[in-house]
């Protein structure tokens, strides 16, 4: 192909592309600055060159880098300008860069090359196509590329398609799908196979409901894809077909008898029976009489490992892949896959199988690791597990609940410590998505899983403390309050497991279930708790071999702080055994591997005053309070992610614990507090296809096209620091006025802080507490309440999350008697109130009419998601006749309130099939 820029700058860009390329980062920096230089200066020239660069360069490093700094360029916002480098292309220049992007499409030999075209073509044709500049010319010769004779044009060809489909999303139905039929059908080349898989994924992701009816026979081929790869290719196949399960599930409802007869040998294999047990080796292969092991367990290594060969692994990323498939279309269509068949018991068996895949000979190692660093979690099944717990919040109890203790119990049963593991960890994640149904046979699982307390099995017994922890959780209340003799008969003893790894989750059992838990129910066990508590925290002895690991009395100290929480006052009579344990640690632990053990040493001793209350923790408070000014008052160590957290959570327990004796030491903890409460959120803006960094406290969505990364860490400790104003102002009442005037100001802007909700609910409750605080101090002014009002009936005209708008309804009639009620209110805000109000009905009007006239098939799976948003309505609408009743008992708009309520769906109506009601 001709040149299309002159030589000397293809030199100077070849010079500037191998310095790019260079380890050496001074080199690469000039590079870099080079490239945005010459961009500024001449952007259609140089991306010109590069796009010729890609067909002329002699390596495919070269041609492929090329292509993807291309790529990057094209659509990144100009050094001078706020548009894009390709908005600044003459229509001259954007056909050049089209005819030599089609020529690299379609003359590149190597393969890797090609696709990294493929990316760049599909990124700048969807860019056109939003622009209104159609590419016909990429469309013809995608579809002449299809009928090559050459795997790799075909293959090319599909993959524009599936980068693009708006290529051919508007030509005849019938010759795109004849054309996409002939590539999943491409009797030469798995690769065509998979990327005419991915274009007609693609292709019917694109249309409308409606428009998909049209595609429909297109389902077929796409499935037959499934059988006719080799095993290997399994996973790439499956894995272009979850994202269509997830979204349109409906398109595979005619094939799911097919997919029964497939999938189910692709996530439980067939095995034989195995070798017989005998006294000597009563585990030789595995498995109890009701339940069977995955072949990878009796064949290849023969020692019950995960598997190791190269076979085993194939076969291993197949059942995932399958798995993954099959939980995804549950979760997308619950009432469509609890219909088909055995789906439900095949996918429970498939995890049940591969939850019991634990490697046997590590124990060793799990014993002495720190659970924080355990080396053995790499090989733990944690796949399976998940997949369980996603498919019961999918499908609910009466679905999972049978198949799953079908095998269960046979589980317990076995000869097999990585079954019994198994049975117990299965339950646990069971429990959060059948709580309704399993708390009618809640005898059945406890007299079940508290046996295994006494497993002879560490691991085991760990598992049975992992159990009994999230059944507390999930079924909080519940179980606390019909079987907490039996579990504390098995938890306590379980603190004094000679296994360090055992104790210590024993311990952390106990908290789930002191979270749930009446005092007077936990009273009668809680001098054995705190004895065998204190014996792992101070077992006494000086020998090195017998002192607690730190992991133990991190986890101790924990549960101490959530037992004192829970027994509240009569905890006393164990204050003056821990307290001075525990100033002793934030005394002396000073060193970095003792960060952990001190924050938690500060929430526990924090805990405890509050909960022996001020005249027991008067003795301990002067050295406390010390203690943490010392730490507060300490150089920051950068590596101590946790103190600002705890500092700021133990002032405000202290704060609880005093009361008023707490106002001295308001000017030391309110700068730092202040200085949380006025963060900023942390933002940062990516390009959709950039590959962002995963940081530890930070998150990124999807939003408007780009990746928004935001600093959560930064925005959880704001939230922390308004929930802490929330204590330090209700305590202290008028004491906290000389922080009124900041804190009000800071709290009103952020009603508004769209990126945490607790910091809006914070908020809300903040501000009737802070106008009380003005007026028992004398210090409220009419400005302060005339700036309140002002922001709290505009937040009411705009908000649209019913939830949060209920909050702001009770904020302002709080606020409103804290004045002195209706009458304290200016005509304007009144006024301002009601018009907003008016809005807000209206608004909720048409929501539940739209909701209503959805046909009931729409609604079936959503129907949990749709009972919690009508709630939420129904909140608002509560709060909302609350504050017009304060106006007028018999206020006009009260009877609009009633009527937006009676439009509501009766969802809580419908049957329940986890409640017992009929298959929806």
């Amino acid at each position: 192909m001709d040149p299309v820029v002159p030589p000397e700058i293809t030199a100077e860009l070849t010079q500037i592309l191998s310095n790019l390329v260079l380890g050496d980062n001074e080199i690469r920096s000039n590079a870099e600055k080079a490239v945005n230089e010459r961009l500024a200066q001449s952007p259609e020239l140089y991306l010109l060159a590069l796009a010729q660069f890609s067909t002329s360069a002699d390596t495919e490093v070269m041609r492929s880098f090329s292509l993807v700094l291309l790529r990057r360029l094209l659509f990144r916002s100009s050094p001078t300008h706020r548009v894009s480098l390709y908005d600044h292309l003459s229509s001259q220049s954007l056909a050049t860069l089209e005819r030599l992007l089609l020529h690299s499409l379609l003359r590149e030999p190597a393969a890797v090359v090609r696709r990294k075209a493929v990316d760049t073509i599909c990124d700048l044709a969807n860019s056109s196509m939003a622009r209104g500049r159609p590419w016909h010319a990429l469309q013809v010769q995608s579809f002449t590329m299809a009928e090559s004779p050459d795997a790799g044009a075909r293959e090319a060809a599909h993959r524009v398609f599936s980068g693009s489909p708006n290529l051919i999303i508007d030509l005849q139905t019938d010759s795109v799908i004849a054309v996409l039929q002939k590539g999943l059908q491409d009797p030469q080349d798995i690769d065509v196979r998979l990327a005419a898989l991915h274009a007609a994924v693609a292709y019917l992701s694109a249309f409308d409901v409606t428009q998909q009816a049209q595609a429909l026979s297109l389902m077929y081929p796409m499935l037959n894809t499934l059988p006719s790869v080799p095993h290997s290719h399994l996973p790439a196949f499956l894995a272009a077909l979850t994202p269509l399960a997830s979204s349109y599930p409906v398109l595979f409802q005619p094939h799911l008898p097919a997919l029964l007869r497939f999938l189910p040998a692709l996530i439980v294999p067939a095995v034989d029976a195995g070798p017989t047990p005998t006294v000597a080796r009563p585990n030789p292969g595995a498995g109890g009489s009701s339940f069977t092991f995955p072949p990878a367990l009796t064949s290849g290594n023969g020692k019950g490992k995960a598997p190791e060969t190269e076979t085993d692994e194939e076969e291993e990323e197949v059942r995932k892949a399958a798995l993954e498939f099959m939980i995804s279309l549950s979760e997308a269509k619950p009432s469509m896959v609890k219909r088909a068949g055995e789906w439900t018991a095949v996918v429970v068996r498939g995890c049940l199988e591969g939850m019991g895949e634990l490697p046997e000979d590590d124990t060793d190692i799990w014993l002495e690791a720190d659970p924080s660093e355990d080396p053995t979690d790499d090989d733990y099944p944690h796949v399976y597990e998940q997949s369980l717990d996603r498919l019961a919040c999918a499908l609910g109890g009466k679905a999972v609940l049978p198949p799953a203790f079908q095998y269960i119990p046979g589980m317990l049963a076995s000869h097999d410590w990585r079954l019994r593991h198994a049975g117990l960890m299965a339950i646990a994640a069971i429990a959060e998505g059948t709580n309704k149904v399993m708390q009618h046979e809640l005898g059945t699982v406890v007299d079940l899983v508290t046996p295994m307390f006494a497993d002879p099995h560490p691991r085991v017994r760990f598992a049975a403390c992992q159990c009994v922890g999230q059944l507390c959780t999930d079924l909080e209340e519940v179980i606390q309050e019909r079987y907490h003799q039996q579990l504390f008969n098995a938890l306590i003893p379980a603190l004094e497991a000679p296994e360090p790894r055992v104790h210590a989750h024993a311990a952390a059992a106990l908290i789930n279930f002191c979270e749930g838990v009446e005092r007077e129910t936990l009273l009668p066990y809680l001098d054995l708790i705190v004895e065998r508590l204190l014996k792992l925290l101070n077992p006494g002895s000086t020998e090195p071999a017998k002192q607690p690991k730190r992991y133990v009395q991190e986890q101790v100290i924990t549960t101490l702080a959530m037992v004192a929480d829970a027994s509240e006052a009569t905890f006393a009579k164990h204050y003056a055994a821990i307290m001075p344990l525990l100033l002793n640690v934030l005394q002396n632990a000073n060193s970095a591997e003792y960060r952990k053990l001190r924050v938690k040493a500060m929430e526990c001793a924090g805990l405890i005053a509050i909960a022996v209350g001020r005249d027991v923790f008067r003795a301990d408070a002067e050295t406390f309070i010390q203690l943490l000014m010392r730490i507060q008052n300490s150089p920051v160590d950068p590596g101590d992610t946790m103190l600002n957290h705890y500092l700021i959570a133990t002032w405000a327990k202290v704060c609880q614990a005093m009361g008023p004796e707490f106002e001295p030491y308001l000017p030391v903890v309110m700068p730092p507090l202040l200085h949380a409460a006025n963060a900023k959120a942390d933002v940062s803006i990516f390009d959709e296809d950039e590959q962002v960094e995963e940081k530890d406290g930070w998150e990124t969505i999807s939003m408007d096209g780009q990746q928004v990364g935001i600093k959560t860490s930064a925005i959880e400790e704001k939230c922390q620091a308004f929930e802490t104003l929330v204590i330090y102002c209700s305590t202290l009442n008028a004491r906290f006025a000389p922080y009124l005037t900041q804190s009000l100001e800071l709290v009103l802007q952020s009603l508004k802080f769209y990126f945490h909700e607790g910091v809006r609910e914070a908020s809300a409750l903040l501000i009737p507490m802070l106008l009380s605080c003005g007026k028992n101090s004398g210090t409220l002014t009419v400005q302060m309440v005339s700036a309140t009002f002002s922001q709290l009936v505009n937040c009411i005209g705009i908000e649209t999350d019913s939830s949060f708008l209920a909050s702001l309804y009770k904020c302002f009639a709080d606020s409103m008697r804290v004045l002195g009620g209706p009458p304290a209110l200016s005509p304007e805000f009144h006024d301002g109130v009601v018009e907003a109000t008016k809005r807000q009905l209206q608004a909720l009007a048409d929501k539940r009419k739209a909701r209503g006239a959805r046909p009931s098939t729409d609604l079936a799976d959503d129907r949990e998601d749709l009972m919690l948003l009508e709630e939420m309505e129904d909140f608002a609408l509560e709060d909302m006749a609350k504050m017009l009743a304060m106006f007028d008992p018999s206020h006009p708009l009260l009877m609009a309130v009633s009527s937006v309520r009676d439009l509501g769906m009766q969802l809580s109506q419908w049957d329940s099939e986890d409640e017992g009601g009929s298959e929806g």
